[in-house]
């Protein structure tokens, strides 16, 4: 019997001392939207980069693309 009691007793105790304790940290939610962000930020950049890339290429004289190698 005193081992319920007591198990009752450290329950009882540690649930009082959670609901007290406000600070419980941060929601996931705003994590997710910052990281959907910088994805969209950095896919934004490097959309930008390749754009400006493919049109310096482009301007140059005489542009011709890559041709693969003939088979043998």
């Amino acid at each position: 019997m005193h081992l319920i009691a007591y198990l009752h007793i450290a329950l009882t105790t540690r649930l009082a001392e959670l609901r007290r304790d406000g600070e419980r940290g941060d929601s996931p939610v705003p994590t997710a939207v910052i990281i959907f962000g910088l994805v969209f930020i950095a896919m934004a950049v490097t959309g930008i980069a390749l754009a400006r890339a493919n049109n310096w290429m482009n301007a140059i004289p005489n542009n011709t693309n890559p041709q693969a190698p003939a088979g043998p």
